[in-house]
């Protein structure tokens, strides 16, 4: 994942798209487990893959992000280690319900464009780590 860029800038040339029509889709530490954001451009937030990508982008950065948060390792644990593991049954759970609700968000970015996609996925999405928090849950 930290070479994302590799593939994905010959594949934006290949099919010559503009990167304004590209959005890319990648877990997010800073994010809750489970809460989505649509962005349409900014920075790599210190997330190696999308630095990747940006760099095979040729340093563009206005190409649509869809963030997917998987939250921040417990504890002292190593991010890398917290990465690389299975998820536990609560975020599993999280994680699915994320993907089913990111597949409405994809259809409202094709019927409707980034921008609309972004204001509407973002405002219902904003509160949804409290809700989340509301619910009975493992420590993860």
């Amino acid at each position: 994942m930290n070479l994302s860029g590799e593939s994905t800038g010959p594949l934006a040339a290949y099919y010559k798209q503009p990167l304004n029509r590209v959005i890319v889709i990648y877990d997010d530490m800073d994010l809750p487990c489970g809460v989505l954001r649509v962005q349409p451009k900014g920075g790599h937030g210190h997330h190696n893959g999308l630095k990747s990508v940006i760099y095979h982008f040729r340093g563009n950065r206005e190409f649509g992000r869809f963030r997917i948060g998987i939250g921040r390792p417990p504890g002292q644990m190593d991010p890398k280690a917290f990465l690389l593991q299975r998820f536990n049954k609560t975020a599993r759970e999280r994680i699915d319900s994320a993907l089913q609700e990111g597949v409405d968000i994809l259809k409202t970015l094709v019927a409707k464009g980034l921008t609309e996609c972004a204001r509407s996925a973002n405002t219902d999405q904003k509160y949804k780590h409290l809700r989340l928090q509301t619910l009975h849950t493992e420590e993860f």
